[in-house]
């Protein structure tokens, strides 16, 4: 259970980040370097979601279901 609360904060936060990336692009017309950052960070958060999904799979503390 914690696994899947954790999935879910990363991807509102993911989510958050790329909401500001935009919010920031429309005020800023790209003059500022906070759409450069706000989009790193979502692709930080991305690349490490990821391999914590890897490793808490490969530990057993997520499984995949069939359908």
């Amino acid at each position: 259970m914690l696994a899947k609360i954790i999935v879910i904060l990363f991807i509102f936060v993911i989510l958050f980040c790329l909401g500001s990336g935009l919010f920031y692009l429309v005020r800023d017309k790209g003059e500022s370097k906070r759409v450069a950052m706000a989009l790193t960070w979502r692709i930080g958060l991305s690349i490490t979601l990821f391999i914590l999904l890897i490793i808490a799979f490969s530990l057993g503390w997520i499984k995949p279901h069939g359908l």
